[in-house]
């Protein structure tokens, strides 16, 4: 899921973001209750009235804020004061006014309202987190009216299985329409990045969908979807190529770099995006060397739709049979040869799963 924030990914329209294969849009909580406001998009009908993107959407409940806005948040039973980023006026968020927002905003799938603790941080500390979630997670449920949104739960404890174990313990029983695996890639190494989510997505209902939250590079990808992962969101491709770099299967390409400017190739000869089907590296390099917004914006179309085909790739795979062969061949070009410990380790727990 592309990541739109404000309700727009960066830089493209929404006409562009179908067209590379987007089905689902993340657009934030916290970030649209500021401004514009959810009384605004309502009256637009919601958010595909006013952000002209048809398809679904899925709104972040603002848990995430809890933890990237440390330095401006207090956290309480009842739920989190924020001091608005914007205008310093102090914001109550609880699990009733997230829902509320959601509602308002008329995303598909709304999130439970949880607290994201950081990495790293006190066992004792996630502990009572994940409790509170779960009782978040209750308040959540109980304010929601609308019965053509999916509310997801999500599952906290940090690295620790134990700690998973009484998420799960907690979560479960609410039978939501789907789990969400929270707490990770919050800068945590993948080292222990994966052991937790293999850990967690195998104890989450087999018919429903796991999304695992915040995650987005392509062996993350790769890695999540052996696990048993089916939803990801991540600003990394837009991200990156604003920062002026294309994702390929031989790992990150650097178009600012001096050769990019006189390459006559695409990007990605396989790739069937607008970038790659009309332009070459040399010119990219040149808007981007120009500071022309077409440069940042032709990268990210063509990260997100570099994305969309390895999970393509992943599907016919898994459709033949042939993910771990495939996902260790795949790792092999993009790593340049050598798969790192934690990537080999994650895909032979899943063989053997």
């Amino acid at each position: 899921m592309p990541v739109g924030t404000q309700g727009t990914v960066k830089g493209l329209s929404p006409h562009e973001v179908a067209e590379v294969g987007s089905q689902i849009i993340l657009a934030n909580t916290y970030h649209l209750m500021l401004r514009p406001g959810e009384h605004l998009v309502a009256a637009h009908g919601g958010l595909q009235g006013f952000s002209g993107y048809q398809g679904p959407f899925l709104t972040d409940s603002g848990g995430f804020q809890v933890m990237s806005l440390g330095h401006l948040r207090k956290i309480r039973e009842e739920g989190v004061m924020f001091k608005s980023h914007l205008d310093g006026r102090e914001i109550e968020l609880t699990p009733e006014r997230s829902v509320q927002v959601q509602q308002a905003l008329g995303a598909d799938i709304i999130m439970a309202f949880d607290e994201c603790p950081p990495y790293p941080a006190e066992r004792d500390y996630i502990q009572r987190s994940l409790q509170r979630t779960a009782r978040w997670l209750e308040r959540c449920l109980e304010a929601k009216t609308r019965p053509d949104q999916a509310l997801f739960a999500i599952v906290q404890g940090g690295i620790y299985p134990e700690l998973r174990d009484e998420s799960l313990a907690l979560t479960l029983p609410f039978d939501t329409p789907g789990f969400a695996i929270g707490g990770l890639a919050v800068g945590e190494p993948k080292e222990e990045l994966y052991p937790a989510v293999a850990y967690t997505a195998a104890r989450l209902p087999a018919n429903k969908p796991r999304y695992l939250m915040g995650v987005g590079h392509p062996e993350d990808l790769v890695v999540g979807i052996a696990l048993g992962v089916d939803m990801f969101d991540c600003v990394y491709p837009t991200r990156t190529g604003r920062f002026g770099y294309a994702l390929t299967d031989q790992g990150r390409l650097n178009l600012k770099a001096s050769a990019a400017r006189t390459r006559m190739e695409p990007v990605d000869a396989d790739c069937d995006c607008y970038a790659c089907r009309n332009f070459t590296q040399a010119y990219i390099a040149h808007l981007l060397r120009a500071e022309e917004m077409l440069g940042p914006r032709l990268l990210s179309l063509h990260n997100i739709r570099y994305l969309h085909r390895l999970v393509e790739r992943i599907r016919r795979a898994i459709a033949g049979g042939e993910l771990d062969s495939w996902a260790r061949s795949w790792g092999e070009q993009y790593f340049k040869g050598s798969l790192p410990g934690w990537y080999a380790q994650a895909l032979e727990e899943a063989r053997q799963v």
